[in-house]
Order: structure tokens, then C-alpha cells, then sequence
């Protein structure tokens, strides 16, 4: 459109303006006596592909694992004043995605103190005697107050603290608590099958084992 209006242009001002009428020569010369300088104007010319290459490396480089181990997460401090504190199994594959995800977002709130119950450190007595074989059979969270809430109450009450309490918001009520109870019940009693561990009398062996040789007679290091 804007060329049509420069041609209508030029062709009232002919004769009477030099500088119109070249131009409008001008303007008709170049798209319709130079096809091959516009077609050259256009064409693509080849992109250096190894810069392109070196981009994409470097992007894969900066980007983090989403199934970050559990030995990188021990490392993040617990924090000081922390709302509930969540006991874990971090020898179980599948526990271990939904408790880094929540590590991941904490980071952001500092509401929840992270326990793995797994540890050779983890102690009964600073967990409301919670001992080892109690917190494998299903979920426990602590309150900062002391109570101990467990199965899907707990996963309520840690979804709260980092801004993710419409997920379990609806176990709130009845029905759906009961079955929600029901649906985790199943899941803990066969979660070392699922997830193809020993049956829990082995672990607890294995531990006693464990605990045994190193701690030697020492009372004060027990399950």
C-alpha cells in the first residue's frame, strides 16, 4: 500500500517536481527491472551451527536434576523455627520424590524440619519416642507443640505449611478422610513390596546389626 501511494504521488506531481518524478523512477526501477537483486535480498544465508550447539550444552549444563539425591537434600539446614517436623523413610524410593518436592518448596516457607528416620542418628527420644519400627509402619509429623499426627492428616497438615493445603483440603471431611485413611493404610502396609524392599523384620535385623557394631554396649545408642 504505502508503495501504490508514493506511485499516485508522483504521477499528479509529475512535471512539476524533479525530485518526485526521479523518485517514482526510482521506486519503479528497483522492484520491477530488479528481480534478481530482490530476490538475492531475501534469500537465507547458512547460521554457524557450533555456536548454536555450544548454547544448547551450555543450557543442559545449567539445568538440575529433578530427582536430586537424598544426599544432596541432608545437606540444606533445618530450620530454626520450623512448624512441623516430618519423619521419613529416606531409603524409599518413591517416599523420597514427594519429600524432596516439599524440600524444594520450603526452602521458600522454612515451616517444616525434615527427619530421616533411616539415619544411624535419628533418635526416639528427641522425636516424641517415636522409635524406628513405629515411624516405618505409616507417616508421623510432629507440631512444634508436640503432637504427633499421622497417616493422611499428616500430609495434610505438611501440604499446609508450604501453600499446597488445597491438595488434602478435602480429607477434611467425611466420607473422604475415611477412605483417604483406607487408600494410605493399603499403600503403607505394601509399600516395601512396591517398592521391592525386604519385608520390615529384615531391615529391623539388618539396623540391630548395624547399630550393634558400632555402637558396641553403648545404651544410649539405640533403635
Amino acid at each position: 500500500m504505502a508503495l501504490r501511494g508514493a506511485a499516485a504521488i508522483a504521477c499528479t506531481t509529475r512535471g512539476r517536481n524533479p525530485f518526485v518524478s526521479s523518485a517514482n523512477h526510482y521506486f519503479f526501477m528497483r522492484f520491477h527491472h530488479s528481480p534478481s537483486r530482490s530476490f538475492q535480498r531475501f534469500t537465507s544465508h547458512p547460521t554457524h551451527r557450533s555456536g548454536y550447539r555450544n548454547q544448547i550444552r551450555a543450557i543442559q549444563g545449567a539445568t538440575a536434576d529433578p530427582l536430586t539425591s537424598k544426599k544432596e537434600y541432608d545437606k540444606d539446614p533445618s530450620p530454626e523455627n520450623w512448624k512441623i517436623k516430618m519423619l521419613y523413610d529416606g531409603d524409599c524410593p518413591l517416599c523420597m520424590r514427594e519429600v524432596n518436592m516439599l524440600k524444594e518448596r520450603n526452602k521458600l516457607y522454612g515451616t517444616i524440619k525434615f527427619v530421616d528416620i533411616s539415619s544411624d542418628e535419628y533418635s526416639a527420644e528427641e522425636n516424641q519416642g517415636l522409635d524406628y519400627k513405629t515411624v516405618m509402619g505409616r507417616i508421623h509429623a510432629i507440631v512444634s507443640d508436640g503432637t504427633v499426627v499421622t497417616d493422611v492428616e499428616a500430609f495434610r497438615r505438611l501440604y499446609e505449611e508450604v501453600g499446597l493445603g488445597w491438595v488434602y483440603a478435602i480429607t477434611k471431611y467425611e466420607p473422604i478422610a475415611k477412605i483417604a485413611d483406607f487408600v494410605y493404610s493399603v499403600w503403607a502396609k505394601y509399600r516395601l513390596q512396591i517398592t521391592g524392599r525386604p519385608p520390615l523384620e529384615e531391615i529391623l535385623e539388618a539396623r540391630r546389626k548395624n547399630k550393634g557394631e558400632v555402637c558396641g554396649d553403648n545404651k544410649s545408642c539405640q533403635m
